[in-house]
């Protein structure tokens, strides 16, 4: 699924001329509601964090990686990283487990819990910059590359656009949704003794917001990749090379409101709905029905006869056998003569590979069709 065209007019979101970077889809209908620049390359600075947290969650759910697992502040990794920019307040040699790392990353930003947790879960800061550039390219990132765990500046190394954070901020949410919500969304935190916020603009002043991850340089500006949920739907959004925190922070809130207020869902399929059929070449049969394996709601305009039209696209016809459950078209969906979002559409059958005489049944039948 993915999110094609903006679905509303532009000039309808709250987004200042200052603001060169912005971005904000609805995650159940993979519809783009805002877009400026979503393909412009930027430094996403500590928003890096995500895909480190990301990394570290693809270790646990592989049994590779524990909470529990205890790391520590090498002497070497300390003359580079001891209270270097946000951190975490880690004394040189202590041992941190990996769920407090994990918090301090998320919450407080911290560089030094960032170089701990790669050095100690991957062996180096180069081994974990392999993992989070190999995640990368697996989710389809491909106009962002990480040279650094922590997002300190590294010469342009490290970049990425608004819609491969977006699409980062789904599969962390959508593949790790426990550890999501057990690590994200936190007001702030005490480690060693002292107390911190969490600069996250909209989580505790947005209703449903959770998340996600700031990031401020000089070279990269203020950014922010942040999401929201509300009565089951799901936004989110990127903020990135604001001028200002004010800036970032005022266009964030008001976006996602925007999002939430400017557009309706509408469900037009649940999961299982039997969507169309695609024709199969050579089949026991002429025909596949073709399923949504999840619902299909789509984002309407608030208060506008917005017509929908439904195309079903696929390479046809199939060649037998089709498997059932496997992806073979897609559903797009046009919101007022645009294209607003694709989803894949699976066979909701399977359909062997003709015998002979039903060939030769289906020949006849193509005579007259």
């Amino acid at each position: 699924m993915c999110g094609l065209a903006i679905a509303s007019p532009a000039h309808g979101a709250p987004v200042p001329g200052e603001v060169p970077i912005a971005m904000l889809v609805d995650m159940a209908s993979g519809q783009t509601l805002y877009a400026r620049n979503p393909d412009r390359r930027f430094v996403p600075a500590s928003i890096t964090k995500v895909m480190t947290a990301y990394t570290a969650f693809e270790l646990m759910k592989q049994g590779k990686l524990a909470p529990g697992t205890r790391f520590t502040f090498s002497e070497a990794a300390a003359d580079e990283w001891y209270r270097t920019g946000s951190t975490m307040f880690l004394d040189r040699g202590s041992e941190t487990a990996v769920t407090d790392l994990l918090m301090g990353i998320t919450t407080v930003s911290a560089n030094d819990g960032s170089i701990v947790l790669a050095e100690g879960a991957a062996g180096s800061v180069d081994n974990w910059l392999d993992l989070m550039n190999a995640h990368a390219d697996a989710l389809g990132m491909h106009q962002s590359h990480f040279g650094t765990p922590n997002g300190w500046p590294d010469e342009g190394r490290t970049f990425t656009t608004a819609r491969d954070l977006v699409t980062l901020a789904k599969a962390l949410i959508t593949e790790h949704p426990g550890l999501y919500a057990r690590y994200f969304g936190h007001r702030g935190l005490r480690t060693n003794g002292i107390a911190q916020d969490n600069y996250d603009p909209i989580t505790g002043r947005i209703e449903g917001a959770d998340g996600i991850k700031t990031g401020f340089t000089n070279q990269a500006g203020w950014g922010f990749l942040g999401s929201a949920e509300r009565d089951g739907r799901r936004l989110v959004m990127v903020v990135a090379a604001s001028p200002g925190m004010r800036s970032r922070d005022e266009t964030a809130r008001a976006l996602m409101e925007w999002g939430f207020g400017a557009f309706d869902s509408r469900m037009l399929f649940r999961s299982g709905d039997t969507v169309g059929h695609a024709r199969v070449q050579d089949g026991a049969e002429a025909a596949v029905p073709l399923m949504a394996d999840r619902d299909i709601p789509v984002a309407l305009p608030e208060n506008a006869n917005a017509e929908i039209t439904l195309r079903i696209a696929y390479e046809g016809p199939l060649r037998a056998p089709v498997e059932q459950g496997e992806k073979v078209a897609q559903l797009a969906i046009f919101v007022d003569g645009r294209e607003a979002a694709r989803v894949p559409l699976a066979a909701k059958k399977a359909v062997a590979k003709a015998g002979p005489l039903q060939r030769i049944a289906n020949a006849v039948r193509a005579l007259w069709t």
